[in-house]
């Protein structure tokens, strides 16, 4: 354990010396906290997970993060940022809080933030809080704006009327 000089600590005796006192000199008067030891830089948002030119998926994905599509995927996805790109097919829905379409995607589309650029081209209904569609993009559907796109709850509830009355 390191400690200081105690020459010209005020608790030093006059040839030098001093006690040894833990009191004396303070050393273990106030133990350090926890807190002062733990990391205060938050954990690193890990990267997006690219799906290749190449790569054919077939089945639906899910995943809190960020997915960078470039393939072709016959399936829904969910996920926290969805990036399509110009050489990607979709055929499902697409579910997400941030959705950029730079490529296909034949399905619904739900997302908070919606954005078609030039080269989009969807075949779908679009449900969205905000979105904005670029000059070019092909779009073949219908366009909703609701609170909470990304519940899909009762999305597919038909309104019932009131009972028929009864024959006698």
């Amino acid at each position: 354990m390191f400690s200081k000089s105690k020459i010209n600590d005020p608790g030093s005796k006059a040839d030098g010396t001093s006690s040894n006192a833990p009191e004396a000199t303070g050393a273990l008067a106030t133990p350090p906290r926890a807190s002062e030891f733990k990391a205060s830089a938050p954990k690193a948002k890990p990267p997006a997970s690219i799906l290749s030119a190449d790569l054919h998926v077939t089945g639906n994905m899910k995943t809190t993060g960020d997915i960078q599509v470039e393939g072709t995927v016959e399936g829904d996805i969910r996920a926290h940022l969805l990036t399509i790109g110009e050489t990607a097919t979709i055929k499902g829905e697409v579910i997400a809080d941030d959705v950029v379409v730079n490529g296909r995607i034949v399905g619904r589309v739900r997302g908070l933030k919606v954005r078609l650029t030039s080269t989009a081209r969807v075949e779908g209904d679009i449900i969205h809080k905000t979105i904005a569609i670029e000059s070019g993009a092909h779009f073949e559907g219908s366009v909703q704006r609701q609170d909470d796109p990304l519940n899909t709850k009762g999305s597919g509830k038909v309104p019932t009327g009131a009972p028929a009355p009864k024959s006698e």
